[in-house]
């Protein structure tokens, strides 16, 4: 089965590609990788939500938000290079913008993982950080960024 059919099986839709905030593309090819720029929780152009997770923003809340950004990093991969060219997800790496004393970072990041492991199956399993940050762009709760090796 193709990603792109496991996808519709899943009833899940591949956003458009969120537009740059800055000087930057969505996606870059080198050799048979694809890496994406940190992606955001926007939907439909808006951010989800604002704040510091463990604050204004619950753990649960944000690893919903780590999906968003896990398919709209999955998004910026599909319009390079289609998504049914990727082989496996190699790298994930998630920032959380986490008030004092949060620590369950590598908790809010399982949103993206989990999300990567429903669509690719064990071609989903990869290696990842989960980095707690004091902030993030637009103040965004959590940003995720992927590396994806392709056919």
């Amino acid at each position: 089965m193709s990603t792109s059919q496991r996808l519709s099986e899943l009833g899940i839709e591949l956003p458009e590609v969120v537009a740059p905030l800055a000087a930057y593309v969505p996606a870059v090819r080198t050799g048979n990788l694809v890496y994406t720029a940190g992606q955001l929780p926007i939907r439909d152009g808006a951010l989800l939500a604002t704040g510091k997770v463990g604050a204004e923003v619950t753990a649960d809340e944000a690893k919903e938000l780590a999906r968003v950004c896990g398919l709209n990093a999955l998004a910026a991969v599909h319009a390079l290079v289609g998504i049914d060219s990727v082989v496996r997800v190699v790298k994930v790496v998630g920032f959380v913008a986490s008030a004092g004393g949060f620590d369950g970072q590598p908790g809010v990041i399982n949103g993206a993982s989990e999300l990567f492991g429903e669509v690719f199956g064990e071609s989903g399993a990869h290696a990842r950080s989960a980095v707690g940050v004091s902030e993030l762009p637009r103040n965004a709760p959590v940003e995720v960024e992927i590396i994806v090796e392709v056919a």
